[in-house]
């Protein structure tokens, strides 16, 4: 990849028109877009034939409304939003709260769309719950499963490094919640990364947020857009090139690899200076070989498991249903994630 100077490429930016914004926002108070609807009494997807006088969602058919919550604390922040910690006032369950609003973009607002979908659809033990979504007041709320050991990436934080036999157990929770996005929904999520890995006390390890992901209607399942984290994004992404299923495969065995070692794969030429901009770290990426498991410190299962997920050419990358019989997967037998989550500190319900 030739080095880029001034002419480096970014995203196209622009305003939401008034037109387009009408295109969502209905008169009646609903966020739309295509079949979705959502207002401030849950979503729905309307068939094609009821387009035009859409019947809204009845809320006494709804066992969850926005009512019935009671905000405890924020718990996470992002460029598009909040997640709130939320408890039902009458069972005592708790939940989490993505709150979003929505003067944003057209581009972030398709994006918003296509996850409320996905999470509609969503019914995988290793995915994370949507129970509800509502839109009042230019707000979109959705209602997720709320995982109190918060995100891969937090745990790293607390434990530096994660040992084999945990990320073994990690890994055939991922792989299986990869299967079924890739070959159940036809979903490549394109944005998998630490913090993008929920887990909880009861050792349960679940991908979430969709907002950059696509569901493919080719049989093909290949994209050629360009969305997503660039650390972890596989060299044909970032090359521009058509990418498929096996690009969260790249991204599986980086975080992975940086959750064995307690650090990102890619170190910078010069550590005291770090990188010299963004662009080196892509070129690194696409021209450099790919990182691998140091065989001092990693057993050979490990090393070939990393492997077969970080290579240059997503043709030589195994699926996630082939790295599910990795001998890796099945290496550690009885691990306990449980104790070994719950040991890094108390979770984030805990007052």
């Amino acid at each position: 990849m030739k080095k880029r100077r001034c002419s480096n490429p970014k995203l196209k930016l622009s305003l939401p028109s008034t037109d387009s914004i009408e295109k969502f926002l209905t008169k009646t108070g609903t966020f739309k877009d295509g079949d979705l609807l959502v207002n401030k009494d849950g979503l729905r997807i309307v068939p094609q034939d009821e387009q035009h006088e859409p019947r809204l969602i009845n809320p006494s058919d709804n066992q969850l409304t926005l009512a019935d919550i009671d905000t405890i604390k924020v718990i996470g922040k992002g460029s598009g939003g909040i997640v709130q910690l939320v408890r039902h006032k009458w069972t005592g369950q708790f939940f989490a709260l993505k709150v979003i609003q929505m003067n944003i973009l057209d581009s972030v607002r398709k994006q918003i769309a296509q996850e409320l979908k996905i999470n509609q659809s969503s019914q995988c033990p290793y995915v994370v719950v949507c129970y509800q979504s509502f839109y009042d007041n230019g707000v979109i709320s959705i209602v997720l499963e709320y995982m109190d050991g918060g995100s891969l990436a937090d745990f790293l934080k607390k434990v530096k490094s994660i040992p084999e036999p945990y990320l073994a157990a990690i890994s055939k929770q991922v792989l299986k919640g990869l299967i079924y996005l890739h070959h159940g929904k036809h979903i490549i999520h394109r944005d998998l990364k630490p913090s993008n890995l929920l887990i909880n006390h009861r050792g349960e390890v679940k991908i979430t947020d969709f907002g950059v992901s696509a569901v493919l209607t080719s049989t093909s399942g290949q994209r050629d857009t360009f969305v997503g984290t660039y650390n972890y994004m596989s060299p044909e992404r970032i090359s521009g090139k058509t990418y498929g299923y096996k690009s969260d495969i790249w991204s599986l065995g980086i975080l992975l690899l940086e959750c064995a070692t307690g650090c990102f794969p890619y170190s910078p030429p010069n550590k005291k200076d770090g990188w010299i901009n963004f662009y080196e770290l892509l070129e690194t990426i696409v021209e450099q070989p790919p990182p691998s498991a140091p065989s001092d410190q990693f057993s050979p299962e490990f090393g070939s498991f990393i492997s077969a997920c970080a290579q240059k050419d997503p043709n030589d990358r195994k699926s996630a249903q082939e790295l599910l019989k990795y001998p890796f997967v099945s290496k550690y037998e009885d691990v306990d994630l449980p104790s070994y989550f719950t040991s890094a500190g108390p979770p984030l319900a805990t007052f």
